[in-house]
């Protein structure tokens, strides 16, 4: 019996919602505001890496059905490659920010180079290591006609479980 994340712009608030059965087109209205539809999120559990406080909503740099979609391909592709051959891990991540439309930070990008050189992974990080924990490893793309947008706040949470 799933749980599903929506999202109010209104509130800036992600609500918890309870469901009997597998349900993926309902939308509830907002507990606080009575009358917003809102947005179907994608679970926290769903993300990797740290996240940032101050994230925006409205910020995300995929879709869920996108995101779903890049790794069911890539879950195939990973059983396939050769552990000991760097380029074909690099050729994986590359294929991860195609898909989805990330961008790579300056430091992950630079070890992904290298590896498509056919450098050591072990030794890249060891070169790399505190710049690479130091930075992003993702970066949010530039979203075009935001300019002079102001940034929200994270929303916040609440914790109630309700009935979809």
């Amino acid at each position: 019996m799933p749980i599903y994340e929506f999202y109010c712009e209104d509130c800036n608030t992600i609500f918890n919602f309870y469901s009997k059965s597998v349900n993926t087109t309902k939308k509830p209205k907002c507990p606080k505001c009575k009358n917003k539809t809102l947005s179907r999120q994608m679970s926290a559990f769903a993300f990797t890496g740290k996240a940032k406080e101050d994230s925006d909503v409205d910020d995300l740099p995929f879709d869920e059905a996108k995101m779903e979609k890049a790794m069911q391909v890539l879950a195939g592709e990973a059983d396939k490659i050769n552990e000991d051959d760097p380029r074909q891990a690099a050729n994986l991540m590359r294929k991860l920010t195609d898909m989805t439309g990330l961008e790579l930070g300056p430091g992950m990008n630079e070890a992904l180079k290298r590896m498509e050189g056919g450098e050591d992974p072990d030794q890249i990080e060891t070169e790399m290591g505190n710049l690479l924990e130091e930075e992003e490893p993702f970066l949010l793309p530039e979203k075009k006609g935001r300019a002079g947008k102001a940034k929200r706040p994270a929303p916040t949470r609440d914790e109630t479980l309700y009935d979809l």
